[in-house]
């Protein structure tokens, strides 16, 4: 949905890179056979991360090797985890159809027609998947509904902003069996959340000022949100620290070292260049370098 959550290849070693791969993969696979090739184009490394915490709740992932229709000529180590990547799919799926029609709203009749129309594309996915979620489906209505009030109102409570979308997140926990992991989990996804919600919204910021959109950090700052910079990582770099007091809550196997690299290394890297105004162009040369 967003990207943000990545890990720092560089950090890894090569059996730790094949096992990260491997859910991109399950994922991908998974996404497709329960919403269409389509929903394939929907992946995004934000729900990796939520397909690997999920399956190491649950101990029952297994490997074994699918045909990749991006690279047909050779099948990848693909991680197949069951319900939870089938509930990471869908989750995903929801959010997709949940963001679309945001943009819906966001444009006027002319300018939101490509939104419908690839909206429309998803429809049927999206009922699919809400059926199968229905709880994750109402908290993100109902975030993304407390959203769009304070945006129509301007609101300059941030901290309202960010809860609304990190409640959303949260929420994904519901998907782990055990209570006491679903409850560290809930609390490390909520923190995730509110960071993402936070980077997203210094990296729209100019975009949102050009086309006279709300900005939760430009109403928080009175339109002088590039000069509260450190404000904004501080708090960042908090909600950053709970998300990791919260991953040593959580059995995570053989997966522990990817998650601690993404938390402890990934998201910050991604932070500094999101602040920097460094992330669009790094971003961009990730997905040219797939």
């Amino acid at each position: 949905m967003f990207g943000y959550i990545r890990p720092a290849l560089d950090r890894l070693n090569q059996e730790e890179k094949d096992a990260y791969q491997s859910v991109y993969c399950g994922l991908c696979h998974a996404l497709g056979r329960r919403h269409g090739w389509l929903a394939r184009m929907t992946l995004q490394y934000d729900f990796t991360f939520l397909a690997i915490v999920l399956a190491a709740g649950e101990r029952e992932d297994r490997l074994c090797c699918l045909r990749c229709p991006v690279h047909p000529l050779r099948k990848p180590r693909t991680c197949v985890a069951g319900s939870q990547m089938d509930a990471a799919a869908d989750q995903s799926m929801i959010l997709t159809w949940h963001k679309l029609s945001d943009d819906v709203d966001d444009h006027g009749f002319f300018t939101g027609i490509p939104f419908r129309m690839v909206r429309r594309l998803f429809r049927v996915a999206y009922r699919r998947a809400a059926a199968a979620e229905p709880e994750f489906d109402a908290q993100a209505r109902e975030g993304l509904a407390r959203l769009r009030e304070l945006e129509e109102a301007g609101s300059p409570q941030l901290d309202r902003a960010a809860d609304a979308f990190a409640g959303i997140l949260a929420c994904a926990a519901q998907a782990v069996s055990k209570e006491g992991d679903r409850r560290a989990l809930g609390q490390l996804l909520y923190h995730l959340g509110r960071w993402i919600y936070l980077m997203d919204a210094w990296d729209d910021l100019d975009d949102d000022r050009r086309k006279g959109r709300y900005n939760a950090l430009d109403a928080r700052f009175a339109g002088r949100a590039r000069d509260n910079r450190d404000y904004l990582e501080t708090t960042a770099t908090h909600s950053l620290r709970l998300a990791g007091s919260a991953a040593e809550l959580l059995k995570l196997g053989g997966w522990e070292p990817i998650v601690e690299n993404i938390l402890y290394t990934g998201l910050p890297r991604v932070q500094s260049a999101v602040l920097d105004g460094r992330w669009k162009e790094m971003r961009d040369n990730k997905e040219k370098a797939k």
